[in-house]
């Protein structure tokens, strides 16, 4: 009896891998593809020809996970997290991200060459080489003349993309990492699985990390960087996902995430891409800080653990 359990234990898993593996070849060799021809045709990022190629990179988890399970395996889509029962974990995802950013700005002040800067000059540095002079010179005249300061005005704006046109851009991402794969690789337990999705999620980027995304000082070390960021933040946005009970609540969380990123920066100068920000070090001190809080939040406080979630996905 005990014989028949356990080999059906790992043939179950065996299934979950390769639909796992399954996924992984073919949303890397379409996003991959996607890449490699905007980017041989002369695409560069930062220009308004590469907004629906970013976007449509980020769809591409999803439209593979959607595929795979209803098309491939025959079952429900909705069976990959997809829940609008709201609860409290959908505000800790529209928040925390914000709460995030602020604290990297506070550490990034502790690092030696960088100061605070009430006229944003290391964002204006950041990104002066996608503006003209003129632009430039624009962009300080309306700081300036600006009646609250652009730092709350960001924030605000970053709350509303992040639960609105910025989640329904992260969601097609997080069906692919916190629906799909977090259901077939949930067999290994929460760390486990969220530590390789992660390191998959971090890999996926590098076409776009090459060309200079997130790290244009430091692309090729970015590569590296970026896996380490996803590996970090992965525990975060799969603990929301499994607390809240749906892949809505982690669409939410990227997409408030990549509303108020740029918070991080607006008040520093100095540094660079490695030494500044929520991608660079100051942000990996704080993701760390935030997976300890998970550990002792759910081992000691919370009434449900999160590995128990886990079997119901």
């Amino acid at each position: 009896m005990l014989k028949e359990k356990k080999t059906g234990f790992v043939v179950d898993h065996r299934e979950n891998l390769t639909r796992a593996l399954l996924f992984v070849v073919i949303t890397f060799t379409c996003s991959y593809l996607l890449a490699f021809v905007y980017f041989k045709l002369g695409g560069r990022l930062g220009t308004i020809a590469a907004y629906p190629v970013l976007i449509s990179y980020m769809f591409i988890p999803m439209i593979a996970a959607m595929v795979l399970t209803k098309f491939v395996y025959g079952e429900k889509i909705k069976g990959l997290g997809i829940s609008w029962q709201l609860n409290r974990w959908f505000g800790v995802a529209w928040l925390l991200p914000a709460v995030l950013s602020i604290a990297t700005m506070g550490i990034t002040l502790l690092f030696p060459g960088i100061s605070f800067s009430n006229e944003m000059a290391g964002m204006i540095d950041r990104f002066g080489d996608l503006l003209t002079p003129e632009q430039l010179e624009q962009m300080e005249e309306q700081i300036k003349s600006m009646p609250v300061h652009p730092f709350w005005l960001a924030v605000m704006q970053g709350l509303i993309a992040g639960v609105t046109v910025n989640a329904v851009a992260a969601f097609g991402e997080e069906l692919g990492w916190r629906g799909y794969l977090q259901k077939y690789l949930g067999f290994m337990g929460f760390w486990k699985s969220s530590l390789l999705i992660g390191v998959i999620w971090g890999v996926w980027h590098a076409p776009l990390i090459l060309q200079g995304h997130n790290y244009p000082q430091h692309p090729q070390l970015g590569v590296v960087m970026m896996t380490i960021w996803t590996v970090l933040l992965s525990p975060i946005f799969s603990y929301v996902r499994l607390k809240a009970r749906s892949v809505i609540a982690a669409a939410v969380i990227h997409g408030s995430l990549n509303g108020t990123a740029g918070l991080a920066i607006m008040l520093t100068h100095g540094g660079d891409d490695l030494t500044t920000g929520l991608t660079g070090l100051p942000g990996f001190i704080v993701l760390i800080t935030v997976n300890l809080l998970i550990l002792f939040y759910d081992r000691y406080i919370s009434k449900e653990k999160v590995n128990s979630l886990m079997g119901g996905l």
